[in-house]
């Protein structure tokens, strides 16, 4: 599968953005797919993933309640919707897919072997 990140750009804090991947095909019941993030000096980190069967999502303790993760699957896209952005949420975001992805994996970056290029995200104050 082919991965496409879009979306990024610089807000305030407190604003709002939607990240979308573009998928080559279908992810449902196909692809678990996950955002990472990478600041400038720091490790890719995860963000929010959603699981390849039966849809069930999980995120980051630093972006529960700001941030959705869901699929379009009309679209072929999984959008992540980040709400109350704070200055710590400025990296470069990635999306990742794996169709093998084991539950106790679903953070690690390692796990995910399709990636798209990523979107930069800049939340100033």
């Amino acid at each position: 599968v082919q991965l496409q990140a879009s979306g990024g750009g610089s807000v305030h804090t407190g604003g709002s953005l939607r990240l979308s991947c573009a998928t080559s095909e279908r992810t449902s019941n196909r692809y678990t797919v996950a955002w990472f993030r990478q600041a400038i000096g720091k490790e890719r980190e995860f963000v929010a993933g959603i699981m390849r069967s039966g849809g069930r999502t999980y995120y980051e303790d630093s972006v529960k309640g700001r941030f959705v993760i869901s699929r379009d699957n009309a679209k072929n896209t999984v959008l992540l919707q980040m709400d109350n952005l704070k200055s710590e949420d400025t990296a470069v975001y990635y999306c990742a897919a794996s169709a093998t992805v084991i539950l106790s994996e679903r953070m690690n970056d390692r796990a995910y072997g399709n990636w798209g290029q990523g979107t930069q995200v800049t939340v100033s104050s």
